[in-house]
């Protein structure tokens, strides 16, 4: 496999390498290396961290949000390179990941002890050749990716990527105080998938990296493995670092992936075999359990001291892949007591994996229901509605791979477990109706990032005049100070639906909301196409800011932020991209199979007049960075110019 480098013509440090692209995004691999003895070492600190030693570092792996319903690629190597170019291999196993589960949270993928020193380079190898990949269609539906390349057109198999920690981003180990290394892999950036007229898809993978040292939005962190021990009086516990899919019980005296302590408080919820525990009653009865228990943590990272602090704790046959089967997915539709489950991953008892779309789960009168964050079993079928998220434990009774369904009453064993549910969409300016207070509605564009459109709300209301409405999305925000939030604000909010049948004229929310995100002030990406590659897509150019043009655009025409989308052609604004003060930046040229890569806006502007005025004409433009909805402008620091 090839390791591409590109050379930039505004700085001396070599990154990348010379690409054939027929497609609109770049690869990003973000880096975000967490150290308490800071970026800034001296450089007497920094030789004397050479000397002879150990240190730790826990390793975190993440995805940022992309459009991909699954992206199951084996992670072969993880090695970090010193500055003296020592290499030292951090993943002890080979590892199948599906990131595309990882939007909402970061997996400790394993707990080293390396070399003490300063590490200035990270290099990842991933693993193609058996790729479960499904992608969205137009219609929603998920298609299987069998055709996956790279930008000359060659099947993919392996991709060797490596991002340079150097400068503010370099990695410093030292002895007694650990550090934290978070790989962010951006799905949606990276891949661009097409589909011939037959429906087939054929994806297109560049790899593209970054490194990037300031954690602006820190995910909850998942840690899974054996239980190893427990400390009651110092409310704390150890698991044996099994990231993933690996087999939770399977040599269990072998610690691959390192031991992680977790701390636990008053607030911290267990369900230990489906028994539900709050605080230290929850850690008693943890203690009770056989080392080796299976056990998954959901939980915080935090510093100074570092530590990681449990807000949920599963235990025990509440973990997927012991006796029963298990689905995690979003319902889409209900009919009776029977569930349409959809963007499913199906765990089958024993550990095994399995991504299918759709899956059919009936329920019954000894379905147990429960809903994460919550205590007791005050829940029942009625709860489950359309659109919420739902993790089932039950048995397979059709193992046909178009025909899955899921008996969810088992004998008192099935139980449904409602999870927090995220909804993307604009805030709708709403008219005030005499002596009652208005209502927070949304315009839903997608629940769990899944297209609106595949969710049938038929027998969400007590009758079909209150079913709920996907463009007039009603919410219930209880405390939570909504009052800024002005119409067209695209936000995140995440909770739980209403229970089935229960919306009424009285009581017309469609969802309890937990938090309310305004993603404005997230960082956005701006992707715009032209269909056919267009002269004048550019409408001015200078050394400070770029004009778009949006005659002729193709399907592309959005930002997007947390996976809220703009449409730029709503706005009678032209679009415009200008760099950080400074003008500092990544910005790239991509044109007859070659990328010239600048580091400075205004050289990148300058060779883009020049090609333009020779007769280039512009397929497709992409930039990352804040977004100001007024202006409709990105502040980028990251900017590619697809042409041809």
């Amino acid at each position: 496999m090839k390791i591409f480098y590109l050379r930039c013509r505004d700085t001396a440090a070599a990154m990348f390498g010379p690409m054939r692209s027929h497609f609109l995004l770049s690869l990003f691999l973000l880096f975000t290396s967490i150290s308490l003895v800071g970026c800034g070492a001296s450089s007497d600190n920094a030789a004397k961290n050479e000397a002879e030693g150990n240190g730790e570092i826990v390793i975190g792996l993440t995805d940022a949000e992309g459009d991909f319903a699954s992206y199951t690629v084996d992670v072969l190597s993880l090695t970090l390179t010193k500055a003296n170019g020592a290499v030292v291999e951090t993943l002890p196993l080979s590892t199948r990941v599906d990131f595309a589960q990882y939007t909402e949270m970061t997996e400790f993928l394993t707990a080293a002890t390396v070399p003490n020193g300063v590490y200035v380079k990270a290099s990842m190898v991933l693993d193609y050749s058996d790729a479960d990949i499904w992608v969205e269609n137009a219609a929603g539906d998920a298609v299987k990716v069998d055709n996956i390349v790279d930008t000359d057109g060659m099947a993919l198999r392996q991709l060797d990527v490596a991002v340079n920690l150097e400068g503010r981003t370099r990695l410093v180990i030292a002895p007694g105080i650990p550090s934290h290394l978070t790989l962010d892999f951006d799905l949606k950036a990276s891949n661009k998938v097409r589909f011939d007229g037959a429906g087939v898809p054929t994806q297109v993978v560049e790899p593209f990296l970054l490194a990037d040292v300031e954690l602006e939005r820190p995910k909850i962190h998942r840690l899974r493995g054996p239980l190893a021990s427990v400390d009651v009086e110092d409310s704390s516990f150890e698991v044996i670092l099994r990231p993933f899919h690996h087999r939770l019980a399977t040599d269990r005296h072998r610690r691959h992936f390192g031991q992680l302590e977790v701390v636990t408080n008053n607030a911290t919820l267990f369900e230990i075999n489906g028994d539900d525990y709050q605080g230290r009653a929850g850690l008693v009865a943890l203690d009770e359990q056989p080392i080796f228990t299976a056990t998954i943590v959901i939980g915080d990272l935090k510093l100074n001291p570092r530590r990681f602090e449990a807000r949920e704790v599963y235990v025990g046959s509440s973990v997927p892949g012991g006796e029963l089967d298990v689905v995690t997915g979003n319902v889409i539709a209900r009919n009776g007591d029977s569930l349409t489950v959809k963007g499913v991953t199906l765990i089958r008892a024993g550990g095994s994996v399995i991504f299918n779309d759709e899956v059919t789960v009936n329920m019954g009168d000894l379905t147990l229901v429960k809903r994460q964050l919550s205590m007791g079993t005050d829940y029942d079928i009625d709860d489950v509605s359309v659109g919420q998220r739902v993790r089932v434990f039950g048995v397979l009774t059709n193992d046909m791979a178009n025909q899955l369904e899921m008996d969810a009453g088992v004998n008192n064993r099935g139980r449904v477990k409602m999870r927090l549910t995220t909804l993307r969409g604009t805030v709708l300016d709403v008219v005030s109706i005499p002596e009652q207070p208005l209502p927070f509605v949304l315009d839903l564009q997608a629940i769990d990032g899944r297209h609106i459109g595949l969710f049938d709300f038929n027998g969400t209301g007590d009758e079909a005049a209150n079913d709920s409405d996907s463009s007039f999305y009603e919410i219930d925000v209880a405390t939570l100070d909504v009052s800024a939030l002005t119409s067209g604000t695209p936000v995140k909010v995440r909770g739980f639906v209403r229970p089935f049948g229960q919306v009424t004229a009285a009581a017309p929310s469609d969802f309890s909301a937990h938090t309310i995100v305004d993603v404005t002030a997230l960082k956005a990406v701006m992707t715009i196409g032209w269909t056919p590659a267009s002269l004048t897509a550019i409408a001015s150019s200078s050394a400070d800011s770029l004009t778009l043009n949006l005659e002729g655009v193709g399907r592309f025409h959005h930002v997007s932020r947390a996976r809220v989308a703009i449409d730029l052609t709503a706005s009678d604004v032209a679009p415009r991209i200008v760099p950080h003060k400074n003008g500092a930046g990544m910005y790239r040229l991509v044109q007859s199979g070659t990328v010239q890569v600048y580091t400075r806006f205004a050289n990148f502007t300058a060779d883009l007049e020049t090609r333009l005025r020779d007769g280039a004409l512009v397929k497709h433009v992409a930039a990352n960075g804040p977004y100001d909805d007024d202006r409709v402008t990105i502040t980028a620091g990251f900017v590619t110019v697809l042409l041809e």
